[in-house]
């Protein structure tokens, strides 16, 4: 669908303005006149236009729209002028089309989480789901300060477990780069030159150039192979089910990187679960909205047989010790949380104990792969430099 720019004048005669998806003219002018818009005049965004509307929405974009709706509920502002101070406020064109046109909605008479869940885009369904709790509680204003600080950490906790896994990965490439521009440039001009020494090179050094050669005749192969490789992996993890639940298996069980995944997955569920809680959420479903907020099939997988086991009259703490993936102080400390009635106080200090744990396991690692990855290097770019030497050391040897 096409993008339009449209402007018109409310019952009360207050100008707006705004833009909207649409197949043609006349779909968007009568989907606002449905609304209650009138005098209204629409055009087709331009591709340059249209490409700056889309600008992306940062997670701390959303974390700061719910900081200032939060304040300006709390002050006693309607929520039309809430949305409306909130969109001039921001600096991001798309977070401000998106404020408008959930101002727009209210306007027309929608409810507040009727209008957020035709932003898919920034607001998920557990965002959506906690903003109805806290509506039908009379709690809005604490809900929504809440899902700011649940967002808060969940960016710096998706931001740790990133840099974890981006800074072996690019030193991979980097030593694979590298070492493509040795074969390809350097070993040849050393191969012409040993070509006229007459004697028979050291095994090391006839290995080296082979690959070389090798290389040089097959660069393309190599690249086409590990571009088939991602895009196949991309394909079947994103399509096929059961490869995706093995793969995030395998994820949880690699050495040293499965327990930062397992202990950020602890402290995942642990605050989105605490933050459903605190809003007044059921407890079944606020489990659906934890399964789905998991990013790990495994995890999500036994989130639901969870909710499964309470449904059926069951703890919520066996099949969270059954699935493996919870340590023993997690369930008893949930545990005592269901008995005295604590839950969401003990998810809190589960949550925050192991963010810290997360931190610490990242330090960790990033000093443990520092000497790890200088062999490595060293190893790799030493030996083939080496190898080219060789000959060189031989003949000095030779004419000493």
């Amino acid at each position: 669908m096409d993008v339009f720019v449209w402007e018109g004048l409310t019952k009360a005669g207050a100008k707006r303005t705004g833009q909207m998806e649409g197949e043609s003219v006349g779909a968007v002018l009568a989907q606002l006149r449905r609304q209650g818009l009138r005098e209204i005049k629409a055009r087709k965004k331009s591709k340059e236009s249209r490409l700056f509307a889309r600008t992306r929405i940062s997670e701390m974009e959303i974390v700061a729209f719910t900081r200032q709706l939060a304040t300006m509920v709390g002050s006693g502002l309607p929520l039309v002028s809430c949305f409306d101070l909130v969109a001039k406020s921001s600096e991001n064109p798309a977070v401000r089309a998106v404020t408008l046109r959930v101002k727009l909605e209210i306007e027309a008479g929608s409810a507040l989480t009727d209008a957020l869940l035709k932003e898919p885009t920034m607001f998920d369904e557990l965002f959506v789901n906690l903003v109805r709790a806290g509506e039908q509680s009379g709690i809005l204003e604490a809900v929504l300060n809440r899902l700011a600080v649940y967002k808060e950490k969940s960016a710096a906790l998706r931001a740790k477990i990133k840099s974890a896994m981006t800074y072996p990965i690019a030193v991979l490439v980097i030593a694979f780069i590298i070492t493509g521009i040795l074969m390809v440039f350097v070993v040849p001009a050393f191969a012409d030159l040993f070509a006229g020494f007459g004697a028979q090179l050291p095994m090391p050094t006839r290995i080296v150039i082979s690959l070389s050669n090798w290389t040089q005749a097959n660069w393309w192969l190599v690249i086409l192979a590990v571009a088939a490789a991602q895009y196949g992996f991309a394909k079947a993890y994103a399509k096929n089910d059961a490869f995706h639940f093995q793969m995030d298996r395998l994820s949880l069980n690699l050495p040293v990187f499965g327990m930062i995944l397992r202990k950020s997955g602890v402290a995942r569920f642990a605050r989105t679960f605490s933050t459903m809680v605190a809003a007044g959420t059921p407890i079944l479903e606020s489990l659906e909205n934890v399964a789905k907020t998991a990013g790990n099939r495994v995890i999500q997988k036994a989130v639901m047989d969870a909710r499964a086991s309470i449904s059926e009259g069951r703890t919520l703490t066996e099949p969270l010790d059954a699935s493996g993936l919870f340590p023993a102080m997690v369930t008893q400390m949930i545990h005592i949380g269901e008995s005295t009635g604590n839950l969401e106080l003990m998810l809190q200090k589960i949550a925050d104990f192991y963010e810290e744990e997360v931190d610490r396991a990242v330090a960790n690692l990033t000093a443990l792969l520092e000497p790890i990855i200088l062999v490595v290097l060293g190893t790799l770019i030493g030996g083939l430099v080496v190898a080219m030497y060789l000959p060189i050391f031989q003949i000095g040897s030779v004419v000493g």
